[in-house]
């Protein structure tokens, strides 16, 4: 049984490194830069397709909303090409915020859990949901599902912990001697 065990783990070793599959470097630095929050609020099902997309030259990079226009900044740097404010037609950035669950008023559907793409939601059917603020993302893809509408959403106040610099509003350009 051993001998199995072996033979098929340096089948599937020598499989994994005969076929592996190169990612494009440039999608994985897009994917780098945004925020992570698979929220679709750009129109693509989440960060990597959307990621993608850009490196495909099919998507703007104006149309993220929680990656806010440091994100645009960011992507606009890496790609070479010139900042573009948030689309027309895309969801306009919010401040960060985290759902809050009025746990007086959950009924322990599970909904908000199923809707969660990253798992910030804790709770068990027929009991009390909370939410793991240091997980949550602020996509508010749980609100639509909630029969009750216990869950609101609270804006992140700015402490010294999450205080970050913003970026410059004045572009900075290199003197030319």
């Amino acid at each position: 049984m051993a001998l199995l065990g072996v033979l098929l783990g340096s089948i599937l070793g020598y499989s994994a490194v005969r076929f592996h599959v190169e990612d494009d470097p440039l999608v994985e630095k897009i994917d780098a830069i945004l925020p992570q929050t698979q929220c679709g609020q750009c129109g693509f099902p989440g960060c990597r397709p959307y990621a993608e997309a850009i490196a495909a030259g099919s998507a703007d990079i104006n149309r993220c909303p929680p990656g806010g226009e440091n994100g645009i900044h960011k992507l606009a740097e890496l790609l070479g090409v010139e900042f573009k404010p948030f689309g027309d037609d895309a969801a306009p950035p919010k401040p960060k915020s985290v759902a809050q669950i009025d746990e007086t008023t959950c009924i322990g559907c599970t909904l908000c859990l199923q809707a969660c793409p990253v798992d910030a939601i804790l709770g068990a059917a027929k009991q009390m949901h909370t939410v793991i603020k240091a997980e949550c993302t602020g996509c508010e893809l749980c609100l639509a599902p909630c029969p009750v509408d216990c869950i609101s959403m609270v804006p992140v106040e700015e402490t010294i912990g999450n205080w970050r610099w913003k970026y410059p509003v004045t572009p900075i350009k290199p003197v030319h001697a």
